[in-house]
């Protein structure tokens, strides 16, 4: 039925369309969206190749080692060598470490200030702080940072052991540091309150952010010691570890530096 309801003298065409109009131009857009998604491809590829190439030079120069970044010796990565379910513990804590690291500078900075300022300890301080920086630093990425790392890389019950109980001192350490007692080379708690009885507000600020430091990168430890320990713990006996397995794993770790020297104490080896 439809055919004989339909107009046999209709139009096509639209009326609302210009007969002259060049189909070409309405292709126009569609071909500035395919060459824009063109470009934005090629862009994309040139810096992949550009990554590549310096990975490349990097490996060249340093092999995998990428930490520090200004002078890389070992390979430290979390999101490659850590269990996902424990990366962000790891995280935090070697988080913790930065805040330990920047601390210290922070404390030297402080201490040169209490010897401007003619504190009368404040060449001892000075020292202290100095020695610090170079001693406290690598010791503590050491002895307690990187033990938790390879504890949880490699699975082995010693490097756990390691982090109690270093872990434990560190916090011995820094409750010292916020305490601040005069000619120890920290700018904690009493040497900034002298400070400000004293009128010398500049070393008194700086005094208290170098406490405020201490005191946060202290209490972070401690959260993730005391509260964390339970994870750790956890995790620890999950995968096997106790304290009857403890001599095998001091063997098993001797073994390891034995057959591989210092770099297994760096390498997932």
């Amino acid at each position: 039925m439809s055919e004989f309801t339909e107009n046999p003298f209709a139009s096509s065409h639209s009326l609302d369309t210009n007969p002259f109009d060049d189909p070409s131009s309405k292709q126009v857009p569609q071909h500035d969206a395919r060459f824009e998604d063109i470009s934005r491809r090629e862009q994309d590829l040139e810096r992949r190749e550009r990554e590549l190439n310096q990975r490349a030079e990097h490996i060249r120069t340093h092999g995998r080692n990428n930490w520090p970044p200004f002078y890389p010796l070992i390979y430290h990565a979390i999101s490659e060598e850590i269990p996902e379910a424990s990366r962000p513990l790891i995280t935090r804590l070697y988080q913790l470490w930065l805040v330990l690291l920047g601390t210290l500078i922070l404390n030297m900075v402080a201490c040169i200030s209490l010897l401007i300022a003619g504190s009368s300890d404040g060449g001892k301080d000075l020292g202290g702080s100095i020695g610090y920086m170079f001693i406290i630093a690598p010791l503590s990425f050491l002895l307690w940072y990187r033990p938790i790392y390879n504890g949880y890389m490699k699975e082995q019950a010693l490097y756990y052991y390691f982090y109690f109980f270093f872990g434990g001192f560190h916090l011995l350490f820094s409750v010292y540091m916020i305490i601040g007692i005069p000619s120890t080379g920290s700018a904690g708690l009493i040497q900034t309150i002298q400070m400000y009885a004293q009128g010398h507000w500049a070393a008194g600020i700086l005094g208290t952010i170098a406490t405020v430091g201490w005191t946060v990168q202290g209490l972070g430890n401690a959260f993730y010691y005391r509260q964390g320990h339970l994870q750790i713990w956890n995790h620890h006996s999950a995968a096997g570890h106790t304290m009857d397995k403890g001599a095998d794993a001091v063997l098993q770790a001797k073994a390891e530096l034995a057959s591989h020297g210092a770099k297994a104490y760096f390498t997932r080896g």
